[in-house]
C-alpha cells in the first residue's frame, strides 16, 4: 500500500455558536381534559409579556376576552382628593349594577393601570379635574393603551 507508514494530517473545521441567554416560557398543556387544563389554557393564551412604551420595565398583560376578565371596568380618580374619591365612588356604585368593577385608590396612576393590566380589566375609567367640572370621564383600553374623552 503506497503511503503506508506515513502520518496522516487532516484538518477540520468546528464552528460553535453561541446563543445569547435567553428565557423560554414553555407553552405545552397536557391533552387531558378537565376545568383546570382549560382555565390553564386560556390563561396561558392570555399572558402578554412584552416591553413598555417609552422603554421601561417590562408591561405584562392578560389579555382575556372581556366576557373572561374578572373585572371588566376599574375605577380611578386621577388624585386621592375626596371630590375625586366621591365621584369615582358613585360611578363605582352605578356600574357594579351591570358590570364587575373595581375601585382602586392605592399608588399612583401608573402603577394603578399597570395592576389592572396584570389582572386582565379591559376597560380603565379615570376621574380627573374635568370629570368635576363637566361630568365626563376617561375611558382607557387595555389592549391599545388608547385612551377617549
Amino acid at each position: 500500500c503506497e503511503g503506508e507508514g506515513e502520518e496522516s494530517r487532516v484538518r477540520a473545521r468546528v464552528r460553535v455558536r453561541v446563543r445569547p441567554q435567553s428565557k423560554t416560557l414553555p407553552f405545552t398543556i397536557e391533552p387531558s381534559v378537565g376545568l383546570d387544563r382549560l382555565v390553564l389554557a386560556f390563561l396561558t393564551d392570555a399572558y402578554k409579556p412584552g416591553a413598555a412604551a417609552g422603554g421601561g420595565e417590562t408591561r405584562h398583560l392578560l389579555a382575556l376576552h372581556p366576557s373572561l376578565a374578572p373585572i371588566s371596568y376599574a375605577i380611578l380618580p386621577l388624585v386621592k382628593k375626596p371630590e375625586h374619591v366621591q365621584l369615582a365612588s358613585e360611578i363605582q356604585a352605578e356600574l357594579s349594577n351591570f358590570v364587575r368593577t373595581d375601585l382602586d385608590l392605592t399608588g399612583s396612576i401608573g402603577k394603578r393601570y399597570r395592576r389592572q393590566d396584570e389582572v386582565g380589566t379591559p376597560w380603565c375609567v379615570t376621574v380627573d379635574y374635568d370629570s368635576l367640572r363637566d361630568g365626563t370621564v376617561t375611558l382607557r383600553d387595555r389592549d391599545s393603551m388608547t385612551q377617549v374623552r
